[in-house]
């Protein structure tokens, strides 16, 4: 952590961001590792989501009620594995971490959370997202649980490869 970090925050997050200011003051070391103040990876796992739901409405003519949860739902579930693969993220470079100056001031090698508890947040992330997938169709369901491989690899690629987020 840096003299000009102020304690709980992480060194690369934007000063005076929503989850420092905003959010409950036991939250925000989950929030930190599921990186909810950096919404970039929720647009990026979420734009796609939309521009193929807005096609089919295109496709079928009438937007319906389907359509609006299929819409909420992708919101949700791409925030929740957002979360949830950031969290894996940490939990797998942990090691790394406190070593990094940028990244030193993440909550698991600051001690903000255990381990365990980063697992647990992980999980439940996941848990949740799991359940929005079922209620997709089938194509949906197994796409999604195939998407965790990638996820599951991410982390490991950063280290043989300059470009792991061709992994992505």
């Amino acid at each position: 952590m840096t003299d000009e970090t102020p304690a709980g925050q992480v060194a690369d997050a934007v000063s005076g961001n929503w989850v420092d200011v905003l959010a409950p003051e036991a939250a925000r070391p989950y929030l930190r590792l599921s990186r909810a103040d950096r919404p970039i990876g929720t647009w990026l796992l979420l734009i796609p989501c939309w521009w193929g739901l807005g096609a089919a409405v295109l496709f079928q003519g009438a937007f319906s009620f389907l359509h609006l949860w299929i819409a909420i739902g992708c919101a949700m579930g791409a925030w929740l594995m957002r979360g949830a693969g950031c969290t894996w993220n940490d939990i797998t470079d942990r090691n790394y971490d406190g070593m990094v100056e940028r990244t030193r001031s993440r909550p698991i090698p600051s001690g903000q959370v255990t381990v365990l508890q980063a697992v647990l947040w992980m999980g439940a992330q996941a848990l949740l997202a799991f359940l929005i997938l079922l209620t997709f169709n089938g194509a949906a369901i197994w796409l999604g649980l195939a998407s965790l491989v990638i996820v599951a690899i991410y982390p490991f690629a950063k280290r043989f490869t300059w470009w792991p987020q061709v992994f992505l």
